[in-house]
């Protein structure tokens, strides 16, 4: 993608298209409302305010209008219910004043022009991610890259300190204290509850650390002392109790035991927790994102502060997951399906799960681990009940969308939404599968992370959406060929170029925050390079990315992560593109996309610092502004240290 020439931003660069009078006009305007300014789409107007609302023209140094696009333009029109209703090229399609405008109530004109520095690309979104976890992920202990149980431990004391000179009872049995981010294969051992029990500081505390992948949790011996002796099984279908070297970890269907009885937060408490991940998320230009399983209780959350909270500024799809997973729940999904008509919570869709995760070796694999012999991981439902559950909501209704990372989970999938679009799909007028699947349903599998060659071609026969998570290839580089051998690697694992050069298909990028950081740049760089985004780094340490025969371009990763989303939740058109009729959600960079992914020898992407992002026409994150403020909060001497 050229860059496009740069132009000074400004009223006077329409001087040559304009009569004087309309240039005066325009002036005025431009006075009147500079862009130093505040956005006059202030937190209440577009939902809240009943009174007429200023329509709004931005101009600015380039905007790309989605990823490939090679129409050019710097200045769109957004109208008062947020979306574009203009995109062009001041040089070659003048805005007359007068030109979609709209009207107060006395018949005054309302249009505002407004001029601003940088370079606008579509807003991103996440393709799945965890929004209640990942906020209270925020408000708890920060395991991620803890390289010993030591460290862990000194982390934990660390937060139950900090929260106990707030005043909170965190560590009580009222109020468990809950960290995730630990991984056995970085900690060089398995962790257990005496490892935690050993410390004076955290002796008797009630705590919960949930692994890396979120599939399995290590407890305290607080907790292991409220589960009574008779509900530890030896065997857990879909499940492990890790006895070696102690009890205190839980894996996959075994987190049940625990989980039943942890103190869930309630509803103001994963208020905030929504409202502080939506922040976080704002300052990564993420407008959206596709939320993986949510309860029909926390969606009732959901629904009531999208329309009462003015701190709802991001747009969720959400994917219901009953309150007992992988069960059928017609009547509680009934409750909770909806779609708001502003874009901001759209819920028809459900979430299955077919298997654990391949770091605890609980994927669901055809053959054994080639680490691990012994084993081949685990169902989490086996396959005619996965079935089954396919069809019955798909009859329902509903999008289905099943986790399966290993490669026998992955087939179990495919042949449960294949079963689900044979009841569905009626083919006697010459369509196909994957027609109706295309048209109608977009079946998704959550990870799609291992799959046999023939399997693949079953996802491009059906037309099945594969939903992939770039940075857990790049996470899981430093085992994933220990867990598989080399010959499973490269033909079945972590596919992203053959999906759309071999088989045609778009996929969803993602990153399943909290497992991973929700930095969708990240994202695309582990996509591009193939290479861890915090070090820049492969699998041996060195500058060579890993399997690069499946990275993907610089305009396939933000197609992914704008274009594929909206793809998988039917939204083409209307979100991951800047044109007429679409949600006017945009992200500011600096300079052009490409310019920034190709610095410091093409490690740029995974540096870049969001200038700007805007939801609905409304402006939910701005990096000057922050600035602004550190700077009244703490005075000018220092602040820059902190940016």
């Amino acid at each position: 993608m050229a860059p496009p020439t740069p132009r000074s931003p400004g009223v006077l660069y329409w001087a040559p298209r304009l009569s004087l009078g309309a240039l005066a006009i325009a002036f005025l305007i431009h006075l009147n409302h500079p862009a130093s300014s505040s956005s006059l789409f202030s937190p209440n107007t577009i939902r809240n305010s009943g009174s007429a609302i200023p329509a709004k023209t931005y101009c600015y140094t380039s905007v790309l209008t989605s990823a490939g696009s090679s129409r050019e333009a710097d200045c769109f029109s957004v109208s008062p219910d947020g979306r574009f209703t203009k995109v062009f090229h001041s040089a070659e399609d003048v805005l007359i004043v007068g030109d979609n405008d709209y009207f107060d109530e006395d018949g005054g004109n309302n249009m505002v022009v407004e001029t601003k520095a940088g370079h606008v690309i579509p807003g991103i979104w996440d393709g799945h991610g965890h929004l209640v976890q990942y906020g209270e992920f925020l408000h708890s202990v920060d395991l991620f890259g803890a390289s010993s149980v030591e460290m862990v431990r000194e982390r934990v004391k660390e937060y139950l300190q900090e929260r106990e000179r707030e005043g909170s009872d965190v560590g009580s049995k009222e109020n468990w204290a809950r960290g995730v981010g630990w991984d056995q294969m970085v900690l060089g051992e398995m962790p257990s509850a005496a490892m935690l029990e050993s410390d004076p500081a955290l002796k008797g505390k009630y705590i919960m650390l949930d692994r890396v992948d979120v599939h399995c949790t290590w407890v305290s011996q607080a907790i292991l002392d409220l589960i009574p002796a008779e509900s530890l099984p030896e065997e857990v279908p879909g499940g492990e109790i890790i006895r070696e070297p102690g009890l205190g970890v839980f894996c996959d269907n075994a987190m049940d035991i625990v989980t039943s009885l942890w103190p869930k937060p309630d509803a103001e408490r994963k208020k905030t927790f929504l409202k502080t991940a939506m922040k976080e998320l704002h300052k990564v230009g993420l407008v959206g994102m596709n939320d993986a399983g949510v309860t029909p209780t926390d969606l009732k959350v959901y629904d009531e502060a999208s329309r009462n909270e003015d701190w709802w500024t991001l747009r969720v799809y959400a994917m219901i997951e009953c309150g007992e997973r992988n069960v059928f729940c017609p009547l509680e999904a009934d409750s909770v399906r909806t779609q708001h008509e502003d874009g901001m919570l759209t819920i028809r869709s459900v979430k299955l799960f077919a298997d654990g995760a391949l770091g605890s070796w609980g994927s669901a694999m055809i053959d054994p681990y080639s680490d691990k012999p012994s084993t081949r991981g685990s169902l989490l439902v086996n396959g005619s009940t996965l079935e089954s559950l396919a069809r019955s909501w798909s009859n329902a209704g509903y999008q289905v969308n099943i986790h399966a990372i290993g490669d026998l989970a992955n087939r179990y999938a495919i042949d449960a939404l294949e079963a689900a679009l044979k009841d569905a799909c009626n083919l006697s007028d010459g369509k196909t599968l994957k027609d109706c699947q295309q048209a109608s349903h977009r079946f998704r599998i959550e990870h799609s992370q291992i799959i046999h060659p023939t399997d693949q071609a079953r996802i491009r026969d059906l037309g099945i959406i594969p939903s992939i998570q770039p940075t857990h290839a790049t996470s899981d580089m430093a085992y994933a060929e220990l867990r598989l051998g080399p010959e499973r690697t490269a033909t079945e694992a972590y596919r992203m170029r053959s999906l759309i050069h071999e088989l045609g298909v778009q996929p969803v990028l993602g990153s399943d925050f909290p497992v991973e950081p929700p930095n969708p740049f990240e994202g695309m760089y582990a996509a591009v390079t193939r290479k861890n985004p915090h070090t820049g780094k492969g699998a041996d340490g060195g500058d060579k990315g890993w399997y690069t025969d499946e990275a993907l371009s610089l305009e396939e990763a933000l197609a992914g992560f704008t274009k594929g989303v909206a793809g998988g939740m039917f939204t083409e058109g209307k979100t991951g593109v800047i044109e007429e009729g679409a949600f006017a959600d945009w992200v500011v960079l600096d300079e052009p996309l490409e310019v920034l992914a190709a610095r410091d020898n093409g490690e740029g992407l995974r540096k870049i610092k969001v200038r700007e992002t805007w939801v609905g026409g409304r402006k939910v994150y701005d990096r000057e502004e922050k600035v602004a403020k550190k700077v009244v909060n703490n005075g000018a001497e220092g602040v820059r240290e902190g940016l």
